[in-house]
């Protein structure tokens, strides 16, 4: 399922996750944390790998068109949680 979102509040959604949640996203999906990073706007990918996001410019950072909305799923519910 792919979703739009802007840049800005993607990276709020990250800025607001509890220490240790990279980590626990990347442990619970099986995948590397600089993946999961990478998700949230890093460009490790030398250690990471790509994640499907589409870049548009525009305020508030860009438009974010996500071809896979696992990772931002699994940080929304860590939020929930709190």
């Amino acid at each position: 399922m792919t979703k739009k979102i802007t840049f800005n509040e993607l990276r709020d959604i990250k800025d607001h996750l509890p220490h240790g949640s990279m980590q626990r996203i990347a442990q619970e999906l099986g995948i590397e944390v600089e993946t999961v990073r990478n998700y949230f706007g890093a460009t490790h990918y030398e250690k990471g790998t790509s994640v499907g996001m589409h870049i548009e410019q525009g305020p508030q950072g860009g438009i974010i068109l996500l071809d896979d909305t696992t990772i931002l799923e699994k940080a929304q519910a860590i939020l929930e949680e709190r």
